[in-house]
Protein backbone atom coordinates (compact mmCIF):
# COMPACT_ATOMS: atom_id res chain seq x y z
CA UNK A 1 0.00 0.00 0.00
CA UNK A 2 2.40 2.73 -1.26
CA UNK A 3 2.15 5.95 -0.16
CA UNK A 4 1.51 8.60 -3.19
CA UNK A 5 4.11 10.47 -4.78
CA UNK A 6 4.25 14.34 -4.63
CA UNK A 7 2.31 15.89 -7.22
CA UNK A 8 0.43 12.16 -8.26
CA UNK A 9 -3.14 11.32 -7.91
CA UNK A 10 -3.77 8.16 -5.68
CA UNK A 11 -5.62 5.40 -7.55
CA UNK A 12 -9.25 4.72 -5.67
CA UNK A 13 -10.47 1.27 -6.16
CA UNK A 14 -13.91 1.07 -7.27
CA UNK A 15 -17.00 0.64 -4.72
CA UNK A 16 -18.45 -2.12 -5.26
CA UNK A 17 -19.03 -5.76 -3.64
CA UNK A 18 -15.68 -7.12 -2.37
CA UNK A 19 -13.79 -3.57 -2.71
CA UNK A 20 -10.50 -2.97 -0.95
CA UNK A 21 -10.26 -6.54 -0.52
CA UNK A 22 -7.39 -5.75 2.49
CA UNK A 23 -7.12 -8.72 4.55
CA UNK A 24 -6.73 -7.69 8.38
CA UNK A 25 -6.04 -9.12 12.28
CA UNK A 26 -7.96 -6.91 15.01
CA UNK A 27 -5.38 -5.11 16.96
CA UNK A 28 -7.30 -5.45 20.62
CA UNK A 29 -6.44 -2.37 21.93
CA UNK A 30 -9.78 -1.83 24.30
CA UNK A 31 -9.11 -0.06 27.70
CA UNK A 32 -6.09 0.34 29.36
CA UNK A 33 -4.83 -1.65 32.66
CA UNK A 34 -2.47 -0.40 35.16
CA UNK A 35 -0.81 -2.16 37.88
CA UNK A 36 -1.25 -0.70 41.37
CA UNK A 37 1.07 1.37 43.12
CA UNK A 38 1.98 5.16 43.76
CA UNK A 39 3.17 4.74 39.51
CA UNK A 40 1.64 2.60 37.99
CA UNK A 41 2.81 0.41 35.66
CA UNK A 42 1.01 0.11 31.92
CA UNK A 43 -0.38 -3.52 32.08
CA UNK A 44 -2.41 -3.07 28.53
CA UNK A 45 -0.47 -5.70 26.46
CA UNK A 46 -0.91 -8.59 29.57
CA UNK A 47 -4.41 -7.84 29.64
CA UNK A 48 -7.17 -6.28 27.15
CA UNK A 49 -4.27 -5.49 24.06
CA UNK A 50 -2.88 -7.84 21.54
CA UNK A 51 -1.79 -7.30 18.20
CA UNK A 52 -1.13 -8.70 14.97
CA UNK A 53 -1.31 -8.24 11.17
CA UNK A 54 -2.65 -9.78 8.07
CA UNK A 55 -1.70 -9.04 4.16
CA UNK A 56 -3.82 -6.54 1.88
CA UNK A 57 -3.14 -8.64 -1.12
CA UNK A 58 -5.37 -6.03 -3.66
CA UNK A 59 -3.61 -2.88 -2.90
CA UNK A 60 -6.64 -0.83 -1.84
CA UNK A 61 -5.91 1.70 0.55
CA UNK A 62 -8.67 2.56 3.41
CA UNK A 63 -10.06 5.83 3.99
CA UNK A 64 -12.66 7.32 6.35
CA UNK A 65 -15.95 6.14 5.78
CA UNK A 66 -14.62 2.91 4.24
CA UNK A 67 -16.29 -0.59 6.26
CA UNK A 68 -14.76 -3.96 7.45
CA UNK A 69 -16.22 -7.21 9.48
CA UNK A 70 -14.68 -10.73 10.12
CA UNK A 71 -13.04 -12.42 7.74
CA UNK A 72 -14.73 -16.12 7.27
CA UNK A 73 -11.53 -17.19 6.22
CA UNK A 74 -9.06 -15.83 8.55
CA UNK A 75 -10.58 -17.01 11.89
CA UNK A 76 -10.73 -16.14 14.81
CA UNK A 77 -9.18 -12.72 14.70
CA UNK A 78 -8.98 -11.82 10.21
CA UNK A 79 -10.85 -9.23 9.51
CA UNK A 80 -11.75 -7.76 5.24
CA UNK A 81 -12.86 -4.59 4.04
CA UNK A 82 -17.06 -4.96 3.19
CA UNK A 83 -18.96 -2.32 1.46
CA UNK A 84 -21.18 -0.54 4.44
CA UNK A 85 -24.56 -1.77 2.88
CA UNK A 86 -23.04 -5.34 2.94
CA UNK A 87 -24.23 -8.10 5.44
CA UNK A 88 -20.34 -8.62 6.56
CA UNK A 89 -20.05 -5.18 7.61
CA UNK A 90 -19.52 -4.33 11.44
CA UNK A 91 -17.33 -1.00 12.14
CA UNK A 92 -16.58 1.93 9.68
CA UNK A 93 -13.46 3.70 9.85
CA UNK A 94 -13.45 6.58 11.90
CA UNK A 95 -9.99 7.67 10.94
CA UNK A 96 -7.19 6.12 9.37
CA UNK A 97 -3.33 6.83 10.80
CA UNK A 98 0.39 5.53 9.67
CA UNK A 99 0.96 2.60 11.14
CA UNK A 100 3.74 2.56 13.83
CA UNK A 101 5.94 0.30 15.53
CA UNK A 102 4.83 1.71 18.83
CA UNK A 103 1.43 0.83 19.76
CA UNK A 104 0.98 3.15 22.48
CA UNK A 105 1.79 6.37 19.92
CA UNK A 106 -1.61 4.91 17.98
CA UNK A 107 -4.38 7.79 19.46
CA UNK A 108 -7.77 7.06 17.93
CA UNK A 109 -10.79 9.34 18.17
CA UNK A 110 -13.29 9.13 21.05
CA UNK A 111 -15.72 6.38 20.31
CA UNK A 112 -13.26 4.54 18.31
CA UNK A 113 -14.33 0.43 19.69
CA UNK A 114 -11.41 -1.27 17.92
CA UNK A 115 -8.62 -0.16 16.14
CA UNK A 116 -6.80 -2.20 13.34
CA UNK A 117 -3.49 -2.77 11.90
CA UNK A 118 -3.67 -3.45 8.06
CA UNK A 119 -0.52 -4.71 6.76
CA UNK A 120 0.71 -5.90 3.02
CA UNK A 121 2.33 -8.71 2.21
CA UNK A 122 4.54 -9.03 -1.23
CA UNK A 123 4.66 -11.91 -3.47
CA UNK A 124 1.72 -13.66 -5.85
CA UNK A 125 0.77 -15.34 -2.21
CA UNK A 126 0.78 -15.32 1.75
CA UNK A 127 0.33 -16.58 4.59
CA UNK A 128 -2.67 -14.21 5.95
CA UNK A 129 -2.02 -14.50 9.57
CA UNK A 130 1.90 -13.91 8.60
CA UNK A 131 2.33 -10.31 9.25
CA UNK A 132 3.86 -8.80 6.56
CA UNK A 133 4.90 -4.39 6.23
CA UNK A 134 2.98 -2.53 8.76
CA UNK A 135 0.54 0.32 6.44
CA UNK A 136 -1.93 1.74 8.54
CA UNK A 137 -3.99 1.90 11.33
CA UNK A 138 -7.71 2.03 10.85
CA UNK A 139 -9.50 3.56 14.40
CA UNK A 140 -12.90 1.93 13.93
CA UNK A 141 -16.27 2.29 15.24
CA UNK A 142 -19.09 -0.62 15.33
CA UNK A 143 -21.92 -0.51 13.06
CA UNK A 144 -24.44 -1.83 15.60
CA UNK A 145 -24.58 -3.21 19.26
CA UNK A 146 -22.27 -2.07 21.98
CA UNK A 147 -20.14 1.30 21.70
CA UNK A 148 -17.26 0.19 24.29
CA UNK A 149 -15.11 3.07 22.76
CA UNK A 150 -17.79 5.61 23.96
CA UNK A 151 -16.30 7.67 27.15
CA UNK A 152 -17.49 6.19 30.34
CA UNK A 153 -18.73 2.91 28.72
CA UNK A 154 -15.32 1.25 30.09
CA UNK A 155 -13.40 0.66 26.43
CA UNK A 156 -11.55 1.48 24.22
CA UNK A 157 -8.37 3.91 24.42
CA UNK A 158 -8.58 5.54 28.21
CA UNK A 159 -10.18 9.13 27.20
CA UNK A 160 -11.33 12.48 29.03
CA UNK A 161 -15.28 11.45 30.61
CA UNK A 162 -13.87 7.86 31.27
CA UNK A 163 -13.47 6.01 34.89
CA UNK A 164 -10.94 4.48 36.39
CA UNK A 165 -10.50 2.42 39.72
CA UNK A 166 -8.12 3.46 42.22
CA UNK A 167 -5.54 1.50 40.48
CA UNK A 168 -6.04 3.36 37.42
CA UNK A 169 -8.01 0.31 35.30
CA UNK A 170 -10.77 1.77 33.44
CA UNK A 171 -14.06 0.95 34.20
CA UNK A 172 -17.92 1.22 33.04
CA UNK A 173 -18.79 5.10 34.89
CA UNK A 174 -22.08 3.36 35.50
CA UNK A 175 -20.53 1.00 38.05
CA UNK A 176 -17.94 3.27 39.83
CA UNK A 177 -18.32 3.65 43.27
CA UNK A 178 -16.75 6.36 46.08
CA UNK A 179 -13.02 4.51 45.78
CA UNK A 180 -13.24 5.15 41.65
CA UNK A 181 -12.74 8.38 39.42
CA UNK A 182 -13.34 10.21 36.36
CA UNK A 183 -10.83 11.16 33.84
CA UNK A 184 -10.68 14.75 33.50
CA UNK A 185 -7.21 15.36 31.90
CA UNK A 186 -4.61 12.99 30.31
CA UNK A 187 -1.81 15.04 30.82
CA UNK A 188 2.66 14.82 30.31
CA UNK A 189 2.98 16.08 34.56
CA UNK A 190 0.87 16.24 37.35
CA UNK A 191 0.63 19.95 37.46
CA UNK A 192 -0.64 19.96 34.54
CA UNK A 193 -4.05 18.65 35.47
CA UNK A 194 -6.92 21.08 36.06
CA UNK A 195 -7.90 21.99 39.31
CA UNK A 196 -10.87 19.65 40.15
CA UNK A 197 -8.21 16.81 40.17
CA UNK A 198 -8.53 14.76 43.56
CA UNK A 199 -5.90 12.03 42.51
CA UNK A 200 -3.40 12.64 39.62
CA UNK A 201 -2.30 8.93 39.04
CA UNK A 202 1.50 8.84 38.02
CA UNK A 203 1.81 6.19 34.94
CA UNK A 204 5.28 4.57 34.47
CA UNK A 205 6.79 5.57 31.06
CA UNK A 206 5.87 4.09 27.81
CA UNK A 207 7.25 4.67 24.54
CA UNK A 208 5.29 6.92 22.36
CA UNK A 209 2.46 7.38 25.08
CA UNK A 210 1.21 11.26 24.62
CA UNK A 211 0.57 11.40 28.53
CA UNK A 212 2.18 10.12 31.77
CA UNK A 213 -0.32 11.38 34.41
CA UNK A 214 -4.29 10.70 34.64
CA UNK A 215 -5.72 13.14 36.03
CA UNK A 216 -8.84 11.83 38.50
CA UNK A 217 -11.53 13.84 39.73
CA UNK A 218 -14.43 12.54 42.29
CA UNK A 219 -16.82 10.45 40.02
Amino acid sequence: MAHPQPGSTPNRPRRGAGCLQSLLVLAVILGLGFGASKIFGDESSKSKASSSSASDGQGGSWEIGDCGGPDPENKPDGYRAFDCDESGATFKALEVKSASIMPNAIQCPAGTDLIIQVSRVFGSSGDKKSGGIPTNTVCGRNLTGDHPGDAGAGGGQLVEGDCVSSTAKEIVCASAGAADFKVLGLVDKKTDCPAATTEPMQLMMALGRPYNVICGGKV
